[in-house]
């Protein structure tokens, strides 16, 4: 089931110490077998991670690879916001994850910039068409919205204000993630919605990770992996089935790439692209 214009890519998170800095630079040297079209890297709650997110970015950049940093408004003023343009330019990026973000905790300030449609904006504003704009999108609907339609609306102010594609938040029901896209394309939607994966090791840590940011873990799923309780080799079988099968549906289904959150891992994402013939 190889298809050929699947365009795959990989996210990180920036590591705290030198050692989680070798470390990733060896999965990157191994996902690169995916020819992935970028390797984005997120960007802490209020700016947080700003620093180390530019040093992996630029990490990335010298290896060959197109890097797409995150990038939140929440927090941030305008002038620091254009700063850091000016330096992803500088450094040959192309492309970038526009985000909202959260707000740190115990941090009063939103900062100039409250929603990602005016950070869309805003970047469109001050750079014109030198980046590619992804923004996020809620299959599932956003944890802090008040109906699906709100959340659809909002989806489309990104599309509006200058956004070239979407990635998704991770998800194991394929049905939501194609009812969500038939709505976006009903509002007039066009841009490519990239649905996002999130391969499984740990069913207990996904778990804790689900109930925070609102990914719906389905009962039957749920169920199978509490039988297996501490059996670590029945887990990860068990998600890798469900994930590669979840993959195929999506694809065959017309789902323009896949997103693939590795969590600075290797081993299940290319486990996965094995499976489905995409390496």
């Amino acid at each position: 089931m190889q298809n050929m214009k699947t365009e795959l890519s990989c996210e990180f998170f920036p590591p705290q110490t030198a050692e989680g800095v070798d470390k990733l630079r060896a999965v990157r040297a191994k996902l690169a077998v995916l020819k992935p079209g970028f390797f984005s890297v997120t960007y802490g709650a209020g700016g947080s991670t700003r620093d180390r997110t530019l040093e992996v970015v630029l990490d990335i950049q010298r290896e060959g690879h197109a890097a797409a940093p995150h990038l939140s408004c929440i927090g941030s003023t305008r002038d620091s916001i254009r700063a850091l343009l000016g330096e992803f330019k500088a450094a040959g990026i192309r492309r970038i994850v526009a985000l909202r973000g959260d707000l740190p905790s115990g941090m009063a300030d939103v900062g100039e910039l409250r929603y990602a449609n005016e950070l869309v904006e805003f970047i469109r504003k001050e750079t014109g068409d030198h980046f590619h704009i992804e923004v996020a999108a809620y299959p599932e609907w956003h944890p802090q919205a008040r109906s699906p339609r709100e959340d659809l609306l909002n989806f489309k102010r990104k599309v509006d204000a200058g956004a070239d594609s979407a990635i998704t938040q991770y998800f194991y029901n394929a049905d939501a993630y194609e009812h969500f896209v038939g709505e976006a394309r009903a509002l007039g939607v066009t841009i490519p919605i990239i649905p996002g994966i999130m391969p499984i090791g740990s069913f207990s840590k996904l778990a804790r990770f689900s109930d925070s940011c609102g990914a719906e873990i389905p009962r039957w799923m749920r169920r199978k992996f509490e039988s297996y309780g501490d059996d670590a080799d029945s887990i990860r079988a068990f998600g890798l089935d469900v994930v590669t099968g979840l993959c195929q549906r999506l694809l065959e289904r017309g789902a323009p790439g896949l997103h693939f959150y590795t969590l600075n891992q290797s081993v299940l994402t290319l486990e996965i692209a094995r499976r489905l013939k995409l390496i």
